[in-house]
């Protein structure tokens, strides 16, 4: 398992990955052809950055059995997403804020993120896998009034697209299996999510397999898994919340009213 990142330290940008506590720093590209550069950095002494830099996201809705079960409606026969705008980025430790022009409820939903590592148009659940690059820790921020004020207009991209809504990382992990793992979501210290990622309706190969069938999934493209229960507001004026994948790591947030 690579343990893939992307930092800021001394005004310069640059990738690498992780052993321990130290950043083995490469140069080339991320996704093919990456090579270490021989430099070396404590991770402490870095800003880390978003870890890669998506053409776009693609956010699932209803992709879980429990939460289908919980609001009581159907499962889907085919992946149900929007696309989430990529100025929604916003790097693992970064504050977040919500904007002026809005004064509802904000959610968090805490997710795995898969981070495609080739050009993928059209490929079988077979060849899915190898089109994957890694996987990563997604926070779906979405604001959650604005999705049905107008009733004749779900506004799902509106919603979920605001500027720094769409934080993931802390770094991007290889050959992670998402059938032994969880999902939990820490607000202001107490555990809000806490759900198996094995319970998913589309698993992460058949998910990019029908994905690819409507678009072309370019490399550094981000699919976010969608979440299950235990989705809740950020009500105080600021707010920690840590969304924790074992296997993966940790990513941590401050949401600002």
């Amino acid at each position: 398992m690579t343990t893939w990142l992307r930092f800021s330290a001394n005004g310069t940008a640059g990738f690498g990955t992780l052993e321990g506590e130290t950043i083995l720093v490469h140069e080339g590209c991320l996704f093919s052809g990456a090579s270490p550069t021989g430099a070396r950095i404590p991770l402490a002494e870095v800003t880390l950055e978003a870890p890669c830099a998506p053409t776009k996201i693609v956010a699932l809705w209803n992709n879980f059995h429990q939460l289908a079960a919980k609001l009581n409606v159907a499962e889907p026969a085919e992946p149900l997403y929007l696309l989430k705008a990529v100025t929604s980025v916003a790097a693992p430790g970064a504050t977040v804020r919500r904007p002026a022009a809005y004064s509802g409820k904000t959610v968090y939903e805490g997710e795995l993120g898969i981070v495609i590592g080739k050009p993928t148009t059209n490929v079988s659940e077979q060849e899915a896998a190898a089109h994957i690059f890694g996987y990563t820790v997604v926070n779906d921020i979405t604001a959650a009034d604005i999705l049905n004020r107008d009733p004749t207009f779900p506004q799902w991209a509106r919603a979920k697209g605001i500027d720094g809504y769409g934080p993931f990382g802390p770094w991007i992990v290889t050959d992670f299996d998402p059938a032994t793992a969880h999902v939990r979501t820490i607000l202001n210290g107490a555990e809000r999510q806490n759900y198996p990622l094995a319970d998913m309706i589309f698993p992460p190969a058949r998910l990019v397999s029908l994905l690819s069938q409507d678009m072309t999934l370019n490399p550094g493209d981000l699919i976010a898994c969608g979440t299950s229960i235990g989705v809740g507001v950020m009500k105080e004026p600021s707010n920690d919340i840590a969304i924790e994948i074992e296997g993966i790591g940790t990513l941590r947030n401050t949401f600002v009213q």
